[in-house]
């Protein structure tokens, strides 16, 4: 993960990257680090993302499905 821009994240694109940045999370490991304070619940992850950037459901979908694929090959 290393420290790629929030933008490269599946589901996340140019303007829901530029919102998250509004909020102080840059980069995709701060994101990451939001997903596990939310135990890698699913319904817990896709709602704070649509209420933090606006992600609709695909977005979210592809988003959680990214971080979970990663959690289950690195941790």
């Amino acid at each position: 993960m290393g420290e790629k821009p929030v933008g490269s994240l599946a589901g996340i694109a140019e303007v829901l990257g530029k919102k998250l940045e509004e909020r102080g999370f840059d980069k995709a490991y701060v994101v990451l680090g939001q997903f596990l304070v939310l135990k890698k619940d699913e319904d817990l992850f896709r709602e704070w993302l649509k209420d933090i950037c606006g992600a609709n459901a695909q977005q979210s979908r592809d988003c959680f499905g990214c971080f979970r694929e990663w959690c289950d090959a690195f941790l």
